[in-house]
């Protein structure tokens, strides 16, 4: 796989101590901020207020914590810097976009939010095209990719040569759970407040074959947002 993640990616080009710090100034940020919302269910005896901020802080520090753990362990693999996938199980690859470490590490905060949105655009195809090469140049061929998306539609999905259909009740449950999480990530990539809407989200799913005759077209389209 030509991509290599210490080259363009600021979070993992540091050292083991330097990761250790983030991961610590971001528990501890958490917790201040956990208090007041203790203090307040304390004092009104609404203890769900404290339930709740604490469900909201754990889905946004959770990627912070969860993912440079899976990845130094393997089972996450970055094809670029904002496309992930899970370690081949079964004949199964599941992909998955960047998560709140990504967004925070990777995107220029000096771009407005249509580069933005360009960039990640830009390497989801480019980690595609790392992830298709990378299994058609390696032994296993028989292998099925599938995903989750509320931000590419069941058109743009299809012509990559993906198979869309509407997400299904737990699936659309795990992406609920994790909405302030989706939330703020999708305010970063616009660079403004956008509520993300879930009721596109669609799940997807392709043989390494098809991907392989879309290959050319992938590469098109990641050269031109470029």
């Amino acid at each position: 796989m030509k991509f290599k993640l210490a080259n363009t990616y600021p979070f993992y080009q540091k050292t083991e101590k330097e990761k250790k710090a983030i991961q610590f100034k971001v528990v501890a940020i958490a917790l201040l901020l956990f208090i007041p919302s203790l203090i307040v269910a304390w004092h009104t005896k609404i203890f769900f207020i404290a339930i709740f901020v604490f469900y909201l802080l754990i889905t946004i520090i959770a990627p912070f914590i969860d993912v440079p753990t899976n990845q130094k362990t393997g089972i996450l693999i970055y094809y670029s810097n904002f496309l992930i996938t899970e370690k081949e199980k079964n004949g199964v690859v599941k992909i998955h976009g960047g998560t709140l470490l990504d967004y925070y590490f990777v995107l220029n905060f000096k771009w407005n939010g249509q580069q933005r949105t360009n960039y990640i655009l830009q390497q989801y195809l480019e980690g595609l095209l790392n992830l298709i090469e990378t299994y058609e140049n390696g032994e296993k061929k028989q292998v099925k990719f599938t995903g989750t998306t509320y931000i590419q539609n069941a058109r743009t999905a299809e012509k990559l040569g993906f198979k869309t259909r509407k997400i299904d009740s737990v699936q659309l449950l795990i992406l609920s759970m994790n909405y302030f999480n989706l939330l703020s990530s999708n305010s970063m990539a616009k660079r403004k407040l956008a509520f993300p809407n879930l009721r596109k989200a669609i799940s997807f799913e392709a043989n390494l074959e098809d991907l392989i005759e879309k290959k050319a077209l992938i590469k098109a389209l990641s050269d031109r947002l470029k």
